[in-house]
């Protein structure tokens, strides 16, 4: 394969297995689709103009050793094509593992949990409002928890920490191919003046934040257009 080529294949890997298992009978995600399409529209808008505008002023470029040299606005068609990949590989495991694992594990725990990230959220982007990347994620984030925790007092954060837990592994593997962990560069490139240049092997620390709102995001949309049907209680104790 040429190099070129290896952003798009590392998009068409992440979608590969969970588009061909929404076909599985015990969770037939395909019945989904339709509020899967829209979650993944509003998401993948919302990411791709904080993209675009990141991109412009500098927070983070592409190597074009590893990408097709197709771009919309100043983006690589592999980086907007992230934004659909990536999100619908995280609502399909949501769904899925809401549909094979019964017990809602951390169900007692999530309203502490989602108040621990947002104080350390609120803390570090503040103390680092100078660093872009790093204040604009975490209030970002900070934001989206807040607003699920006392506005739409969502039942199902529980269930979505669980499923980021088990989403970190590929996400590793991904980002680590995307930030040079892998290969000779890094495919995308990024100003450590506006992060905290603090690295997990090569992904900036950020990115776990960003790839939580990311994956959360659409969630939410589903189980807003779904009424809350998506998600399912036991809890476990």
């Amino acid at each position: 394969m040429k190099s070129n080529y290896l952003y798009l294949a590392v998009d068409l890997a992440v979608i590969a297995v969970p588009f061909a298992a929404s076909f599985y009978p015990k969770a037939p995600f395909y019945r989904e689709w339709k509020k899967a399409g829209i979650a993944l529209l509003i998401t993948a808008s919302f990411f791709i103009a904080w993209d675009e505008l990141f991109t412009r002023i500098g927070i983070w470029n592409f190597n074009e050793r590893y990408i097709t040299g197709m771009y919309i606005g100043s983006l690589p068609v592999e980086e907007v094509l992230f934004f659909i990949c990536i999100p619908y590989a995280c609502i399909f495991t949501y769904f899925a593992l809401n549909r094979l694992v019964m017990t809602d594990i951390l169900y007692r725990h999530q309203g502490l949990i989602s108040t621990m990230l947002i104080v350390v959220l609120v803390l570090t982007g503040v103390a680092l409002f100078d660093r872009i990347y790093t204040a604009t994620t975490c209030a970002m984030l900070a934001l989206f928890l807040t607003l699920q925790k006392t506005l739409i007092k969502s039942a199902y954060m529980g269930r979505f920490y669980v499923s980021y837990v088990v989403l970190l592994v590929p996400f590793f593997v991904v980002n680590g191919i995307l930030t040079g962990f892998f290969t000779e560069e890094p495919v995308v490139r990024y100003n450590d003046a506006h992060n905290l240049r603090i690295r997990i092997g090569t992904i900036p620390v950020e990115d776990m934040f960003y790839g939580m709102l990311m994956m959360a995001m659409p969630v939410a949309i589903m189980e807003r257009l779904s009424g809350g049907s998506t998600y399912k209680r036991q809890v476990r104790g």
